[in-house]
């Protein structure tokens, strides 16, 4: 516009979104060929954190059982335990949860369920998995196969897990 050129009483702006449900809430899409910055979601680095420091409060034998620690946080036992289930994902999860940058499937609700202890396992796309195959890294998936988790009971109770 120039100088002269009268300001119109409207403008319409085209923008290219749909909306999507992602963690219970709306969220706008942009088109795959449009770059975007995606946020972190509070929500479940929130999740995570407590879920981490819950499980740090158990190891250090600060509560014996589930129930004592979750008497004290004023929750459910079944939803403490629910949310512990976190603490096992794998590493590149947990730091693209933390750089918002993991996939939609990776919800609040869905982490609370049931999902695979082995962290190849997590990387499937048949339902079980967590994230799409094709958003991790080929070495970055290799590595992950390389070290197979085994878990033991040790004699004071705790998980030993080695590589």
């Amino acid at each position: 516009m120039t100088r002269g050129t009268p300001i119109p009483e409207t403008v319409t702006l085209h923008a290219p979104f749909r909306i999507v449900r992602r963690g219970g809430r709306k969220e706008m899409q942009l088109p795959d060929d449009v770059s975007h910055q995606r946020r972190t979601d509070s929500t479940l680095v929130k999740a995570l954190a407590r879920a981490f420091r819950w499980k740090r409060l158990l190891e250090s034998g600060e509560f014996a059982t589930i129930t004592e620690l979750a008497e004290r946080e004023g929750i459910a036992s079944s939803f403490l335990s629910r949310s512990l289930r976190m603490t096992l994902l794998a590493p590149h999860i947990v730091e693209a949860i933390l750089e918002g940058k993991q996939v939609p499937e990776v919800t609040l609700e869905r982490l609370r369920e049931p999902f695979p202890v082995e962290w190849d396992q997590q990387l499937q796309t048949d339902g079980q998995g967590l994230t799409r195959t094709n958003s991790i890294d080929e070495s970055h998936r290799l590595q992950l196969r390389r070290k197979k988790r085994v878990t033991t009971m040790g004699p004071t109770g705790n998980h030993d897990i080695r590589s």
